[in-house]
Formats: structure tokens, C-alpha cells, sequence
């Protein structure tokens, strides 16, 4: 079975798949069985992604909370809420990842970017294991073999989410024009062809990816 999914705003997916988790974000849950918050804390500052394609086996995605560096737990600011993507293995062609900061001394603000992924399938950028902790995604989409509604807990990824709570997975997912934010994204391996990196001074489209 093969579903197509069009321009989707993964935002407003996101929440619907959090309410249940942000009750309790204050106390750090997500941290038990295996949770992505459970890996690393966060920086707290987002960052762009986007491809041209991204193609992944054995997708799953669910609902978790990030837990923000040096941040007391009894803080509600020390925790985001996220969409958690996952794909054993995925190929991306023409990434692009950028962030924005303000630096000290009065230097202003810089826009790291970073490009990769040729265009032929041989130089695409290659990643196992990956885990993106995101807030929003924009891109055309088709699922195989999609199960809606699966237990978090139960699903054939890298990272998985608590009992009980909503997941889905499918066996291979292929996203074009894919334009998102994220808070976090890990892999075991993470081959990338035909690196650049730069700093430009400034924010915004011009220098970042979108």
C-alpha cells in the first residue's frame, strides 16, 4: 500500500501527536524507553534543512519532548515538543543545512551553511540510523506500507517513543522539496559528498537555505 501526501505542514501534525506528552513535559518524560530526549540535550537553537529528495527505509515518526542544555527540569521552557522522523537508512540529494546566531562582541549576527549531496544518486548524501527531532516539514510525500495510529513504543526504528502514545511507520518513504526546521538530528553514519561550509554575516533567505 502506497499513500501520497502533498505539501503537508507537519507543524500543525506535530501537535496534534504531542497533547498527551506536554502535560507532563516538565518533569522530562521521553526519557524512558529508549526516547530520543534520553541521547542528548539540545542547544535550543533551531536549524534549516532542505533537500531536493529524501529517501529512507523503514520510516517511523512520533511524538517526544527535547530537553534543553544547562535547563532545569522544573522549567517548562527547558523542553521542546517534536515530531521525531527515523529511517534506517536514507540517501538525500542536494541538502542543505544552515543556523543562525547572534555572536558576542558585537560581531551580530552569522549564518553557518553547510551543502552537500551531487546530482547523481552515487553522491547523494548517505545516513544510518537517522533521528530528526523537528517542529515543521514541508515537502511532497509518498509512504509504502503506512500503519496510522501504531504504539509509539513498538516501532521498527533507530529510537522509540513511550507506551501508549501515537506512532506511525512505513517501510520506505520518499519526500521531495523537502523544507523543514529541526532541534536535533543524529546517525550512526553520516556520509557527506561533495561538502561545502561557510559563514555569511546576516540571517533570512539570502544567506540561509530558506
Amino acid at each position: 500500500m502506497s499513500q501520497t501526501f502533498g505539501k503537508t505542514r507537519w507543524k500543525r501534525f506535530a501537535l496534534v501527536m504531542v497533547p498527551s506528552i506536554a502535560a507532563t513535559a516538565a518533569i522530562g518524560v521521553g526519557l524512558a524507553n529508549n526516547a530520543l530526549a534520553a541521547s542528548f540535550s539540545i542547544s535550543g537553537q533551531k536549524f534549516k534543512v532542505q533537500a531536493d529528495d529524501l529517501q529512507g527505509d523503514n520510516f517511523a515518526q512520533y511524538g517526544d519532548v527535547l530537553h534543553h542544555t544547562n535547563a532545569q527540569d522544573q522549567n517548562p521552557k527547558a523542553h521542546e515538543a517534536v515530531a521525531v522522523s527515523t529511517f534506517s537508512h536514507a540517501t538525500i540529494k542536494h541538502l542543505c543545512q544552515s543556523v543562525s546566531t547572534d555572536l558576542p562582541f558585537g560581531l551580530g549576527k552569522w549564518t553557518l551553511q553547510l551543502h552537500a549531496g551531487g546530482d547523481n544518486k552515487d553522491q547523494w548524501v548517505q545516513a544510518d540510523n537517522l533521528v530528526i527531532g523537528l517542529n515543521s516539514l514541508e515537502a511532497d510525500a509518498q509512504f509504502d506500507n503506512i500503519n496510522i495510529g501504531q504504539d509509539a513504543s513498538t516501532l521498527p526504528s533507530p529510537a522509540k517513543g513511550m507506551p501508549g502514545l501515537f506512532g506511525q511507520a512505513a517501510t520506505h518513504a520518499h519526500l521531495t522539496n523537502v523544507k523543514q526546521t529541526a532541534w536535533s538530528t543524529s546517525a550512526s553514519s553520516f556520509s557527506l559528498n561533495g561538502l561545502k561550509l561557510g559563514l555569511a554575516q546576516g540571517d533570512g533567505p539570502s544567506v540561509e537555505c530558506f
